[in-house]
């Protein structure tokens, strides 16, 4: 993990602490699941945020992966921070969990701050 990805985590979580329900900002986040060819066998997703408002806007997003009980099995966390008015950033999250284990990702919450 580069020392980016792991402040912008940090960060997400850290704002995503108090927030109810799913945030403000379900509508300006979605996520694709990328081929396990691209990503040396381990499951992730490409995280599309876009500042879909008229002001410069940071994002917390925090992505579940869910076994086939709907059990949350990891909890990950992503953002971006100062998008300008229609900017976007897609970074990845990937689960850290075995590859062979089949998890199902969802967005639980995107908030805009």
């Amino acid at each position: 993990m580069s020392a980016e990805s792991a402040r912008r985590e940090a960060t997400a979580e850290k704002k995503l602490k108090g927030v109810k329900g799913q945030g403000n900002a379900l509508s300006e986040v979605g996520m694709s699941g990328m081929p396990k060819a691209q990503t040396g066998g381990v499951l992730a997703v490409l995280v599309n945020i876009t500042n879909k408002t008229d002001r410069k806007a940071s994002y917390a997003v925090q992505i579940d992966f869910e076994d086939s009980n709907h059990h949350v099995v990891e909890t990950r966390y992503t953002g971006a921070e100062n998008l300008e008015p229609g900017q976007k950033q897609q970074p990845i999250v990937f689960s850290r969990q075995p590859p062979e284990r089949k998890l199902t990702p969802r967005l639980a919450k995107a908030q805009r701050y």
